[in-house]
């Protein structure tokens, strides 16, 4: 998989399989943790993120594709810690459209590259006026999961995207 901006040529191609959005802070990294500040100058959320959900994210039978505020640095300081590869990159425009607040400002960025393809959202910002637009603009079947943020990723999450992707 490659990285880069959102465009045709940096997303997975020719796979066919559904693409998984994941999203880091309240998702990987939960706020509900002790962090404390870091000795390192590293985020202190980071002592809270579990190596083992890489593992449990490249067994999907997905695309990963990092969909955070992170964007690039999402390969350069997570990855390396979940063991996985360098992932696709949503990049977000610098002019989000603002409808008053009623949907997330990710919500029609994730849809348009999806490109009609079904995809898995998760996280914590999730609310219902995202489900509704997205299940009218988007051609493909889309699970939009939203992440206890005090938590993060729980096995219950694990357990529902991988019934998901299979059904």
């Amino acid at each position: 998989m490659t990285t880069g901006p959102a465009n045709p040529s940096s997303r997975p191609v020719g796979t066919g399989r559904p693409l998984l959005f994941l999203d880091v802070d309240g998702t990987l990294l939960p706020f509900g943790g002790s962090a404390g500040p870091s000795e390192d100058g590293t985020n202190p959320l980071l002592a809270g993120l579990d190596a083992g959900h890489g593992r449990r994210l490249a067994a999907l039978p997905c695309d990963l594709v990092w969909a955070t505020t992170w964007m690039h640095d999402a390969n350069e300081v997570l990855a390396p810690r979940l063991g996985l590869p360098p992932l696709p990159v949503v990049d977000w425009p610098d002019d989000e459209d603002d409808d008053g607040g009623r949907l997330h400002w990710k919500t029609r960025r994730l849809v348009e590259w999806a490109a009609g393809r079904r995809f898995v959202w998760l996280d914590d910002e999730i609310a219902d006026a995202d489900r509704r637009w997205v299940a009218g603009n988007h051609s493909g079947s889309a699970l939009l999961h939203r992440v206890d943020a005090r938590r993060g990723l729980t096995d219950a999450d694990h357990r529902l995207v991988a019934r998901w992707l299979s059904g």
